[in-house]
């Protein structure tokens, strides 16, 4: 570390010296630029891969014309669209830019120093960035099968307990949590602790036992569901999540929201994919169809698959993944490994349109082929 750099870093919160950025998955740009390659594939970030709805699209283009605006800073029509979405009244909503703003805004509001928050080994990058940031201390429950043990969760809650965040289905494993335990979980935790459901990937699952947290508001006040338009509706680009909960813990989060932090054309285009039910079917149709049939060639290929519920699957390469993942790079096929989250030997493949997922299979083939 250069003096400068070492003098800068001392001027920092104590805690943000042990913080590491978020990585994203490479965008094709940089990919391509690095390399001086074209016609690269990215699955590397869980995007759908047949983008937004007509509806969404239109929307955002008739928004563009105020560009000069201030969006609704109370996002109106949005929290409406959603409220009436779920059911619920529109002080249950809590607009995001992303759900990770909203979980951002979750550890602001409800954990500081001496707090601690609990997640999973294996589970979402942002709680423990969300949590250390704040100056909160991370307990982190050894998974089970990749997924959440949630036995292992609870016997980290203690008095000093703020947060616990559930990933339903959890990324990068794929994993989910049936209604039953998630629920008698919820029962048992303490009414002090918020528990946060994250359920970035609902749309996808088809799973008759997955559970709807979003309908257990009435029985849970301290819990907070969290969805986003990034995935099943295809609006990554424009940033929009969301938060639901009880009114008062909506306005504690309120409290902490930046001012205008959902733009303009992301409102409008997210209130129009809310209601175009078409896309959303053709895109949950697409992903059931190639899910499975990536994780058969996988199989075939003769790699262990983590059985997924989400837009994605990670798979154990039985080596280190980071070779393999490099010569997927160099040949134009963009993938994300995940030795970040305790996972070095596995990379994590989004499902992208046939094609690209016919060029991931062949491409990985070769690797393999070349590293044996």
């Amino acid at each position: 570390m250069t003096e400068p750099t070492h003098r800068l870093l001392a001027l920092a919160a104590p805690q943000i010296g042990d913080l590491k950025p978020y990585l994203p998955g490479k965008p094709i740009s940089e990919l391509e630029r690095e390399l001086g390659i074209s016609g690269s594939v990215k699955l590397a970030s869980n995007e759908n891969p047949l983008g937004c709805g007509e509806a969404a699209r239109a929307a955002y283009l008739a928004a563009a014309g105020e560009l000069g605006r201030y969006p609704d800073g109370g996002g109106f029509a949005l929290r409406a669209a959603i409220a009436a979405h779920h059911g619920l009244m529109a002080e249950q909503v809590t607009l995001g830019n992303g759900s990770n703003d909203v979980l951002d805004q979750i550890a602001r509001a409800f954990l500081y120093p001496g707090r601690e928050s609990v997640f999973s080994e294996h589970a979402f990058a942002v709680y423990p960035i969300a949590t250390t940031a704040v100056g909160a201390i991370a307990r982190v429950a050894s998974a089970r099968d990749y997924g959440h043990d949630l036995e292992a969760m609870a016997a980290l809650v203690s008095a000093r307990t703020g947060v616990v965040w559930i990933a339903n289905p959890n990324n990068p494993t794929g994993t989910w949590i049936a209604a039953e335990p998630l629920r008698a979980f919820l029962c048992a935790l303490p009414e002090r602790c918020i528990a946060v459901v994250d359920e970035a990937y609902f749309d996808y699952v088809e799973e008759p036992q997955y559970p709807d947290t979003s309908t257990w508001l009435d029985r849970f006040p301290n819990l907070i569901v969290t969805r986003t338009f990034a995935k099943i509706h295809g609006l990554a680009a424009l940033r929009v999540g969301y938060g639901l909960s009880h009114p008062a813990v909506a306005e504690l989060l309120n409290r902490v929201r930046q001012p205008f932090n959902v733009n303009a054309p992301a409102q409008a285009a997210a209130v129009a994919a809310l209601a175009d039910h078409a896309h959303v079917r053709r895109s949950r149709a697409h992903n059931r169809a190639e899910l499975a049939r990536v994780g058969e060639g996988l199989r075939a290929l003769g790699l262990a698959p983590i059985p997924s519920v989400g837009n994605f699957v990670t798979v154990d390469l039985g080596r280190p993944a980071g070779p393999i993942d490099q010569a997927l790079l160099r040949a134009g096929v963009i993938c994300r490994p995940v030795a970040n989250y305790g996972l070095p030997q596995h990379l994590r493949i989004s499902i992208g349109l046939a094609s690209e997922n016919d060029r991931l299979l062949a491409t990985l083939a070769a690797v393999l082929k070349r590293c044996d």
